[in-house]
């Protein structure tokens, strides 16, 4: 049987951590291994436990979810962040897919839902409702990997189009018959060549670009 699914919860609601906790526990491939008050806590905490995915709030009183988010990224830490938020407008949650999250529910999410939304996170996937992803094309001035893609490979643009069609390394190593090493090194080249931080703006460039399936 595979290891739990090793999860922090972070949120300056005790009582919505409680919730959290108290869904997640009875669920067999879930483990809560910690909780955090506000962003730097979640930070430190996240350093400590290493857990494989975070919960994460946007709105915290000191360091909140955007901050804490840059500063993992800063840190290199391999955590998948999952934003659980009741703020729905695209100005919070944009900055946070920016800043790295792998995508975002809302707090009034059915508990079984979020627990798939963990598992898909773990596995890989990025988390884009469809109108935060066309609000985060609409506002995309940045010129980053912009006129790039001839540089690409053209097994380097097949696994473009499956990152962008939210495919785990494990996922598209089976679609297209490699190892899940070699989708990896694929995928640090697709980030290097594009001059792109993360898969959710490799998923984003693609779709601008047209590289999809």
């Amino acid at each position: 049987m595979a290891d739990p699914i090793r999860v922090l919860l972070v949120d300056d609601h005790q009582v919505v951590r409680r919730g959290l906790r108290t869904f997640l526990e009875i669920q067999d491939d879930i483990e809560v291994v910690g909780e955090a008050g506000d962003g730097a806590e979640g930070v430190a905490r996240t350093e400590e436990l290493r857990p494989d995915v975070v919960l994460m709030d946007i709105k915290m009183p000191g360091t909140d979810g955007i901050e804490a988010l840059r500063k993992l990224r800063e840190q290199d830490n391999p955590a998948k962040v999952l934003i659980v938020t009741s703020f729905t407008e695209q100005r919070t949650v944009v900055p946070a897919l920016r800043a790295g999250a792998s995508g975002y529910v809302y707090k009034d999410i059915d508990p079984e839902a979020l627990a798939d939304a963990i598992r898909s996170v773990h596995a890989g996937h990025v988390l884009l409702q469809p109108e935060v992803a066309q609000a985060l094309l609409a506002q995309d001035d940045q010129a980053s990997g912009q006129g790039r893609g001839t540089s690409l490979t053209d097994r380097e643009r097949e696994v473009l189009a499956l990152i962008a069609d939210g495919r785990s390394n494990r996922e598209i190593a089976r679609a297209l018959v490699l190892s899940e090493k070699t989708v990896k090194t694929h995928v640090s080249n697709i980030l290097m060549k594009l001059d792109l931080a993360d898969r959710t703006q490799a998923a984003l460039w693609a779709v601008r670009n047209g590289v999809t399936r």
